[in-house]
């Protein structure tokens, strides 16, 4: 799965891709489970986010299967000599000063792309507790693609997929379903106990995020 961009792609980002694919394998890092094969459109939601290097090792591990990984980012970042870069690194520009908010700005990136597998560290920030921001969930469902779930494994060196998750509408049961998931890789990992929590005080109506 590749951008839709017909130009030629940049050195500096043939080289960056290098890299990251290099460090990926280098460091010894294993898949677990394959991103979707008969898919072209989703949301991967990728938990959970600890460090700057969560991305270089998930977008070698979305490489390795083939895939283009593409991520969101402000429109700042997407002028001058930097655009073509960005661009090239699967970056989408998203304009926050825009009428438009950044759901619907993806939900039209999805509608005009035959092929887009957007990655999103769902918990936020590095410092979250484990509870999961609701964007992924409202892009996936705007945008009618499902949600890929995938998790890191820095103990082990895992990088793990699951089966895709159609957005039912009920979001805390499907966010239960996620993190019963999750926890079944690493059971004892105290975000994710976290994320379950979450999931089922939203179904309890005890929370509505």
């Amino acid at each position: 799965m590749r951008h839709n961009e017909t130009r030629q792609v940049t050195l500096l980002s043939r080289i960056v891709n290098r890299i990251i694919l290099f460090l990926y394998k280098w460091k010894g890092w294993r898949i677990e489970g394959h991103l979707p094969r008969n898919l072209k459109k989703y949301v991967i939601a990728g938990a959970p986010h600890t460090s700057n290097w969560d991305f270089v090792f998930f977008a070698g591990a979305t490489k390795h299967e083939r895939v283009q990984p593409n991520f969101m980012g402000k429109h700042t970042l997407f002028q001058g000599i930097m655009k073509n870069f960005m661009l090239d690194m699967g970056g989408i520009s998203v304009d926050r000063t825009r009428k438009a908010n950044t759901v619907e700005q993806m939900k039209e990136e999805f509608r005009r792309r035959e092929e887009l597998a957007l990655v999103m560290a769902v918990e936020g920030t590095r410092s979250s507790d484990g509870k999961w921001k609701s964007g992924f969930y409202n892009i996936a469902q705007a945008a009618g693609v499902p949600i890929v779930p995938a998790y890191a494994d820095n103990d082990k060196m895992i990088i793990g997929f699951g089966e895709p998750l159609v957005p039912s509408g009920n979001y805390g049961e499907d966010l239960l379903k996620l993190a019963e998931w999750f926890r079944s890789k690493l059971p004892d990992y105290d975000r994710f106990k976290v994320l379950e929590a979450q999931a089922k005080a939203i179904i309890e109506g005890r929370n509505d995020v």
